[in-house]
């Protein structure tokens, strides 16, 4: 019987242990009501040095989901509607400043695809992450057609700079 009541002391010792290492963690106490994350928040400095009731300014609310899930859309088919009207390009691309402003908007038609493409993701989105994914590789090879016989891979080389 000696032997049994050294167990249960020491079984109770350990669940004593276990009990406090588990209140330690965020939202292991079941007795506070606060947000441990908010707490910590609260507490911790800004990197400025100002702690975050200090300033005296509101800290602005996330977005709704309804609102991200919107901006993740409109984010998209801008990326697309700039991507169809890349292709209707209405000025010779041949060489010079022409050509160096195409591939300036070739490098927006990436640029806005990538920015969806991410925020897509972000939301979990995944036809909008598509829809995104497709517009940077329509930019690639838009911009491979254009680099590619400048830079001899093609049997009719093509020059980046006009000849006077």
């Amino acid at each position: 019987m000696a032997k049994d009541r050294t167990d249960r002391s020491s079984q109770d010792a350990l669940a004593r242990e276990v009990d406090r290492l588990l209140r330690q963690l965020p939202g292991g106490d079941p007795t506070k009501t606060v947000d441990p994350d908010l707490e910590q928040s609260k507490a911790a400095p800004r990197p400025g040095g100002v702690a975050s009731g200090a300033t005296g300014k509101k800290e602005v609310p996330a977005p709704s989901m309804r609102a991200q899930k919107v901006g993740v859309w409109l984010r998209a088919l801008l990326a697309t509607g700039l991507a169809v009207a890349v292709s209707q390009w209405p000025y010779a691309m041949e060489c010079g400043w022409t050509l160096y402003l195409f591939m300036g908007v070739i490098g927006a038609v990436m640029i806005a695809g990538g920015w969806a493409s991410v925020w897509s993701w972000r939301v979990r989105i995944a036809p909008a992450h598509l829809l995104s994914l497709i517009v940077v590789y329509w930019g690639i090879v838009l911009a491979a057609e254009q680099i590619l016989p400048r830079i001899g891979y093609a049997p009719e080389p093509k020059q980046w700079s006009c000849p006077k």
